[in-house]
């Protein structure tokens, strides 16, 4: 606490110039927040001032955090009003309201407060591909949807950017390419696979949507070190076992993911991967 903030004791509480000084935000603000978004104490006792608790303070601190990284007051608010524990069901819904209403300020807000809370698999699992099965259930429900998938998907990608940059290049002996197939345009999935290993410190090369065989095939030359090649095929019509084998020819390990692939019959040196989790397991973990 800055000096001069005049702070009570833990147990009785924060006045709100006390909590402002800490904050480093002027007093009206943290008066309309507690009365547009009821974002501020939550103990009052009658004929005395309200008195803000270390608990609210700390979910002011989450909100000026959201802020900053770019979400509205609104939209802050309405995430750490939001953020549930991953095994409640549910958790999903409000960001599925919020890209309905193609609100891009909260649902940055929602995905920023989970992934800070959460981490990357189980915001992926708990919270985006529910959200996102269930825009699929609307579109095939006859809703038209598209501009609420492509919003979501967007929000997502740059969550996952902010929540985990790629990291400096290490002196891992192993390269690691991430590239959906020719045709293939949801790479999605990948920028899932890229911010979950770059938690773990793995760095990637990620080639991202419609990669060229042969494509795929020189960024893995490029490196001398031993490499991985994960594959994403979304459809049947994009899996395509000439990328695996081009990839292996090379010396890579070729490992594929995507439900494109179910379908197929593949070489017996490529490694299927189920789910994220697993994925991420598989490649960080050192042979």
């Amino acid at each position: 606490m800055p000096a001069g903030s005049a702070p009570l004791s833990d147990v009785a509480g924060y006045t709100v110039r006390a909590v402002a000084d800490r904050l480093g935000i002027p007093i009206p603000t943290l008066r309309s927040w507690n009365r547009r978004y009821a974002i501020g104490p939550t103990q009052h006792r009658p004929g005395q001032h309200r008195l803000y608790s270390a608990s609210d303070i700390a979910v002011l601190e989450q909100m000026l955090t959201l802020i900053r990284a770019g979400a509205s007051p609104s939209g802050a608010a309405a995430a750490v009003a939001g953020v549930v524990p991953t095994a409640e069901l549910g958790a999903w819904e409000p960001l599925l309201n919020a890209a309905v209403a193609l609100d891009m300020q909260t649902t940055a807000a929602l995905l920023t407060a989970h992934l800070r809370a959460y981490g990357v698999v189980d915001t992926w699992d708990l919270l985006c591909r529910p959200a996102f099965a269930a825009v699929v259930t609307r579109q095939l429900g006859g809703e038209s949807c598209i501009d609420v998938e492509h919003l979501l998907s967007w929000s997502i990608t740059v969550a996952l950017h902010r929540h985990t940059p790629a990291p400096a290049r290490t002196d891992s002996n192993r390269a690691v390419v991430l590239a959906c197939t020719s045709g293939e345009t949801h790479a999605l999935p990948l920028e899932a696979l890229r911010a979950g290993l770059a938690e773990r410190g793995v760095g990637t090369l990620m080639l991202g949507a419609d990669v060229p065989t042969d494509a795929v095939a020189a960024a893995l030359t490029r490196d001398d070190r031993q490499s991985d090649a994960v594959l994403w095929s979304q459809q049947e019509s994009t899996a395509l076992t000439s990328a695996i084998r081009a990839c292996h020819t090379v010396g890579s390990r070729v490992l594929v993911g995507g439900p494109g692939w179910d379908a197929v019959i593949l070489p017996e040196f490529a490694h299927r991967l189920n789910g994220l989790g697993e994925a991420i397991d598989l490649i960080a973990t050192p042979r």
